[in-house]
C-alpha cells in the first residue's frame, strides 16, 4: 500500500509538472515580441501606473527639438489666476526671430491681438516657435524683453527640477538651444503625462486642426488656420495627442499618447531617421504596449 500512494504522488507530481510547463510555453508563445526602432532612444509606459513597458536608452540625453514646447505649455498653464483669454500684442521681435532662425511658425502678424488659448494652439499645433516666444514673453517676469525670457526658462527648469528629473535640461522656451538643451526619453515621457493631467493641454494636442478668429491692430479680424504636425491623429485609432519635434542634432523626435479600452500608453522616441519612421516607431511602440 505504501508503495502504491508513493507511486500515485508521483504520477500527480509529474502531471503538475507537465502542466506547469505547458502553461509556461504558452506564456511565453504569447508574449509579445519588443520592437525594433529606428530611433537611437525610446521609452513607453503605462499612464494609469507610470509602469515602465518598453526602454532604449532611455535615460541618455538628447536633443529634443520642438517636444520642449510641451513643458512651455506646462509651465503657462501653471500659473496661478491664468486668464486663457487674455490678449498678447504680437510683436515685431516675435517674427524676426522666425525668420533669423529660419524656425517653424504660426504666421502670428504683428500687430494682431491673439488670447493666450490661441497661443497655445500656436504653440503646439504648428509648432509655432513665435507663438513659443510670445508665451515665454508674457509670463516671464522682468523690465526687459530679454529678462522676461530667461525668467520663462528658469521656470521651465524649476518645473523639471520640482519632478525630480536629473536628465533634463532647457536653456529655450522652444528647442532651438545653444548646446545645453536635453531631456531623455524616459523624463520628457513625464513631462507628457503631467501636462495631460491639464485639461486644456490635453483639448490643444488632440486637435487635428484649428481655425482661430484674432483680432487685427485695426480692430477688424481674421482667421488663423493651424494643422496639427502629429499625424498619428487620424492614422492611430486612440491617439490623444502628443508632439513632433525636429532639428539637425535632435533628428526626428515625437512625445505620444493613445487611449485603448480604458488603457492609455504614453511615451517618446528621440532621434529617429525621418518623419516616417518616427511615426513608425511611436505606433510599433503602442502596439508593444497596449499587449503587455
Amino acid at each position: 500500500m505504501k508503495t502504491r500512494i508513493t507511486g500515485i504522488a508521483v504520477l500527480v507530481a509529474g502531471t503538475v509538472l507537465t502542466s506547469g510547463a505547458l502553461t509556461t510555453s504558452a506564456q511565453a508563445a504569447t508574449a509579445p515580441a519588443k520592437p525594433t526602432i529606428a530611433a537611437a532612444g525610446g521609452y513607453v509606459m503605462n499612464n494609469g501606473t507610470g509602469a515602465s513597458l518598453f526602454t532604449k536608452a532611455a535615460d541618455t540625453r538628447r536633443s529634443t527639438g520642438s517636444t520642449t514646447k510641451i513643458m512651455t505649455a506646462k509651465v503657462v498653464l501653471a500659473q496661478k489666476n491664468l486668464n486663457l483669454d487674455s490678449k498678447v500684442t504680437v510683436q515685431k521681435a516675435y517674427s524676426d526671430y522666425i525668420v533669423k532662425n529660419n524656425a517653424s511658425s504660426a504666421r502670428l502678424i504683428v500687430g494682431d491681438k491673439v488670447t493666450v488659448r490661441q497661443l497655445l494652439y500656436g504653440l503646439m499645433l504648428p509648432s509655432g516657435c513665435d507663438a513659443a516666444y510670445a508665451l515665454a514673453d508674457k509670463f516671464g517676469s522682468g523690465t526687459t524683453r530679454a529678462a522676461r525670457v530667461k525668467s520663462f526658462i528658469g521656470k521651465m527648469n524649476k518645473a523639471a527640477t520640482d519632478m525630480g528629473l536629473k536628465n533634463t535640461h532647457f536653456d529655450s522656451f522652444d528647442g532651438i538651444g545653444k548646446g545645453s538643451n536635453y531631456s531623455t526619453p524616459r523624463d520628457l515621457t513625464k513631462i507628457a503625462s503631467s501636462a495631460m493631467k491639464n485639461s486644456t493641454f490635453r483639448s490643444v494636442v488632440k486637435t487635428k486642426s484649428t481655425k482661430q478668429k484674432v483680432t487685427t491692430k485695426s480692430g477688424g479680424y481674421r482667421y488663423m488656420s493651424w494643422s496639427n504636425t502629429n499625424t498619428l491623429l487620424g492614422s492611430y485609432t486612440g491617439t490623444i495627442g502628443v508632439k513632433t519635434g525636429s532639428g539637425p542634432e535632435a533628428g526626428y523626435c515625437l512625445v505620444f499618447a493613445a487611449t485603448r479600452n480604458g488603457k492609455t500608453v504614453i511615451g517618446t522616441v528621440l532621434k529617429s531617421t525621418s518623419v516616417n519612421a518616427r511615426t513608425s516607431d511611436a505606433k510599433k511602440l503602442m502596439d508593444y504596449g497596449f499587449k503587455k
